[in-house]
């Protein structure tokens, strides 16, 4: 739909207390979109006080423009919001975001406001609790559907699960001023019937293709002298339980020892005050009783430096526990044409079968984990994917469609139902 032109002003108020994973990319991704579509007036993001200064570099480049503002919620909101340490915190928090979400979009008014973690708002939703402007947002975690694709059998607390899910999802998307349901998972919007004033659409979880490294892959391979032709499997990201890396460090002890000659075994990533000594010691334990290559880098990287590591990995590990919903790590090995060793649950092992990206396993299994790299150092220099689904699954998640996806439902029709009224 071409944007009328008008005198209009726009508001678009984006809301999100999330500081890290996905959520400053999707900002960046957002923003970038904004400015490229020259709308008529004003994206906001509403972040928490600490997002400001851990993600000074997003904030930087979004805000260059006046079209693009960020407004942090108050130390006293921020401190008042409850933890997530429990059911009944988590749900009583999520009833304060969703106050604060419409406190805002009130405050700066809001045209149309987009929540960028719907799931923390589908309770407050479904009881009804009132908005002052036409809503949507972005579904990160639908479980109910994976019964129809997943290779394990489903359990009576899976069913209970799924029926809650739906039953949640539905009243959510029967409140009045809902409009558009964003889902990070492809699969899911077949299995969703939306009431007439809703539209469900699949959502690009986006990939920066220009991306850049901050220097040659084999000059890192060489800082970090890496063994002889041993085969490298990376880890990255948070290092924690979630992650799988207690599995994974525990597969590494059943590998023969003619099998860890030929393993480079790469950690890179933080890991909480907790996490970092228990993993630590396992490693010095491996190092003394296995003929591993072990190297440990505890500590966030920015992506340029990522994506060296990930250019110099031959395997990379996405090995979380029973994770839902989509990976970023599936998309950067994709988008380096780098095969997995990924978890078989869920929508992280249904695009492994589907776009076949390498192996998907039972995560939790040490033995499974064993198996799967013992079956990569077997295939030495035959290590592949199929490259034809994976430059598919890269064109179908670019920051383009991503941006355009959003602000095609959130902005161009808000702006020509007003321009129809002057």
């Amino acid at each position: 739909m071409q944007i009328p032109s008008t005198d209009l002003e726009f508001s678009l108020v984006c809301f999100d207390l999330s500081i890290y994973g996905h959520h400053p990319h999707y900002i960046l991704h957002l923003c970038k979109g904004w400015t490229a579509r020259s709308p008529l007036g004003t994206l906001f993001f509403v972040v928490s006080p600490q997002f400001l200064k851990v993600h000074a570099d997003v904030v930087r480049q979004c805000s260059q423009g006046a079209s693009v503002q960020f407004v942090a919620i108050t130390e006293a909101e921020q401190t008042a919001l409850k933890s997530r340490s429990s059911g009944i915190a988590r749900n009583l928090r999520n009833f304060q975001e969703w106050r604060l979400f419409a406190r805002y979009a009130q405050l700066l008014q809001a045209d149309h406001a987009l929540m960028l973690y719907l799931d923390t708002c589908l309770l407050p939703m479904a009881a009804g609790l009132s908005f002052p402007c036409p809503v949507s947002g972005i579904y990160f975690r639908p479980t109910f559907h994976y019964y129809t694709f997943s290779p394990r059998p489903q359990t009576w607390r899976d069913r209970l699960q799924a029926w809650r899910d739906r039953l949640i999802l539905g009243a959510a998307l029967r409140h009045p001023q809902f409009r558009t349901l964003f889902s990070l998972d492809p699969i899911a919007p077949g299995h969703i019937t939306p009431p007439p004033h809703v539209k469900v659409c699949a959502l690009a979880d986006p990939v920066d293709l220009a991306y850049q490294s901050a220097g040659s892959g084999v000059e890192l391979r060489q800082q970090l002298e890496i063994e002889g032709d041993r085969t490298v499997f990376l880890l990255f990201g948070a290092l924690t339980a979630r992650k799988g890396i207690y599995p994974l460090l525990e597969s590494l002890e059943l590998l023969p020892d003619e099998v860890c000659q030929q393993v480079c075994l790469i950690l890179l990533g933080e890991a909480n005050a907790g996490d970092q000594p228990r993993i630590a010691r396992s490693v010095s334990l491996l190092r003394q009783c296995k003929p591993i290559q072990i190297l440990e880098r505890y500590e966030f990287v920015e992506d340029s430096v990522l994506h060296q590591y990930i250019e110099i990995a031959d395997v990379v590990l996405a090995l979380y526990q029973k994770h839902v919903g989509m990976s970023g790590i599936l998309m950067q090995a994709a988008l380096h044409q780098k095969p997995v060793l990924s978890s078989d649950y869920g929508l992280m092992g249904e695009l492994v079968r589907q776009y076949e990206l390498g192996l998907a396993i039972q995560s939790e299994k040490p033995g499974a984990i064993a198996n799967g790299i013992t079956h990569y150092i077997l295939q030495g220099q035959e290590i592949n994917i199929n490259l034809h689904r994976t430059h598919e699954l890269i064109a179908n998640h670019t920051s383009t469609k991503f941006s355009t996806s959003i602000l095609s439902e959130c902005v161009s029709q808000e702006i020509y139902a007003k321009a129809q009224h002057l």
